[in-house]
């Protein structure tokens, strides 16, 4: 078994050709970038901000594989593997775990609103059941805004408390650390060994601070750097400086559509507008919103890297 690292992740953006299909390999060269010069622990493919839903089935189920391949680390990666069809996320999870990635990252089945918690509870067991893996770890995905189905702390303790290690984390993408901070201390966290991710590196020293694994996040696509000099600042006026740099980055980020906004960033990195494709009903950022971004990045001392 390799649970994932504890530390700072990206959910990585993906790359789209032309008939909308996911270019793996172009993801794969990109995940080494984040991982190396990026600044990044680990990555998490296929989630929100990584068009996860909206890539195609076939090229879901390949990529696990494909980054076998190229040779990625097992704890440096958490696959998003959720959908809201119960066969389709133990297929797509089978595949990560077969590939050699056990982590993975879960959405609650997202179509019908206001389910039970014995529904959720229901579709996260019979997951667990069908994969069969011992060695498989699920961090649970809370994104109320996008999804529209919270995970209430009552469900993450009665899961954790049926399947043990098997339910290793969750990260919480609320935007609220009083919820971060809740599912914490009903868990105990890094403690034990529950692994909480708070989606705002606005939040890293105070959710560090009571016990969560790190960040992960998607502006962390370019961030993570700032991000990383934050972790290591020693306590005090060093610590605080770097998390004002750190809070005024995820301010830009904020501004704008985030999933456009990180994608206009890599295509400004590496010359290459294929980035700035988008899986309709999403769109690029406007020729008003780029212009704007690149003035922000700017005021960061963010841009002579990222734009040209």
């Amino acid at each position: 078994m390799t649970k994932a690292r504890r530390g700072i992740y990206a959910a990585a953006i993906s790359p789209f050709d032309a008939d909308g299909r996911l270019e793996s390999d172009k993801l794969v060269a990109y995940c080494r970038h984040l991982l190396a010069e990026g600044g990044c622990d680990g990555v998490a493919p296929t989630g929100t901000t990584g068009e996860g839903t909206s890539v195609a089935m076939a090229d879901r189920l390949a990529l696990p594989g494909i980054f076998a391949q190229a040779g990625f680390a097992a704890d440096q990666v958490i696959f998003g593997t959720g959908a809201p069809s119960l066969p389709d996320c133990v297929a797509l999870t089978r595949a990560s775990c077969e590939a050699g990635f056990v982590n993975a990252l879960v959405l609650p089945p997202y179509y019908y609103k206001s389910p039970s918690d014995e529904g959720l509870y229901a579709y996260c067991a019979g997951l667990i059941d069908k994969v069969g893996r011992d060695d498989l770890r699920i961090y649970l995905y809370h994104f109320p805004q996008m999804s529209q189905v919270p995970l209430s702390v009552d469900l993450v303790l009665r899961l954790r408390e049926a399947f043990g290690p098997i339910v290793a984390g969750l990260k919480d993408s609320s935007g609220d650390f009083e919820q971060s901070r809740a599912f914490v201390e009903a868990t105990g966290g890094v403690a034990e060994d529950f692994d909480v991710y708070p989606s705002s590196e606005a939040f890293l020293w105070d959710g560090l601070s009571i016990g969560t694994a790190g960040i992960i996040s998607g502006s962390t696509n370019i961030f993570a750097q700032k991000v990383q000099a934050a972790r290591r600042a020693a306590e005090g006026p060093e610590r605080e400086a770097a998390m004002r740099e750190v809070r005024a980055a995820r301010a830009v980020a904020s501004k704008y559509p985030l999933m456009a906004a990180m994608k206009t960033a890599e295509a400004w990195r590496s010359g290459d507008d294929g980035w700035l494709r988008m899986q309709p009903p999403l769109q690029p950022l406007s020729g008003a919103q780029k212009a704007a971004f690149k003035a922000d990045l700017e005021g960061l001392n963010a841009a002579p890297e990222l734009a040209s």
